[in-house]
């Protein structure tokens, strides 16, 4: 599984939960490492943050689900960007799911499940 945040504090979190379902999990710092960084490895999901200087998550993700070698790859969106026309948005631009930080571990434990499973 692919973390994709430029916030060590948040990466850190997010592994941590990860980790704690069982899951592999490599990290790229921004949205362009973290595009590379997925057609490279192919990870079965990627947790994508959306404000990251340079590509930002939402572009990141548009080109993750357009690319041919990652678009079966699920996006989740894992951002501090609560407004409806955000989610809205992320999910138009390939994501499989939104979620609003901080995280509740069980929440998107279970949303990485769902995505998982299709």
């Amino acid at each position: 599984m692919l973390i994709v945040d430029d916030s060590p504090t948040e990466t850190h979190i997010l592994k941590g939960i990860v980790e704690s379902g069982g899951y592999k999990v490599i990290t790229a710092s921004d949205g362009e490492s973290g595009v590379a960084t997925a057609k490279e490895a192919k990870p079965d999901l990627v947790l994508m943050d959306v404000v990251m200087p340079g590509l930002n998550g939402f572009q990141a993700t548009r080109q993750l689900s357009k690319a041919p070698e990652t678009q079966d790859i699920p996006v989740i969106v894992v951002t501090t960007k609560d407004q409806e026309t955000d989610r809205a948005w992320g999910l138009r631009q390939g994501a499989k799911e939104y979620v609003v930080k901080p995280v509740a571990a069980a929440d998107l434990l279970a949303k990485i499940g769902a995505a998982l499973a299709g």
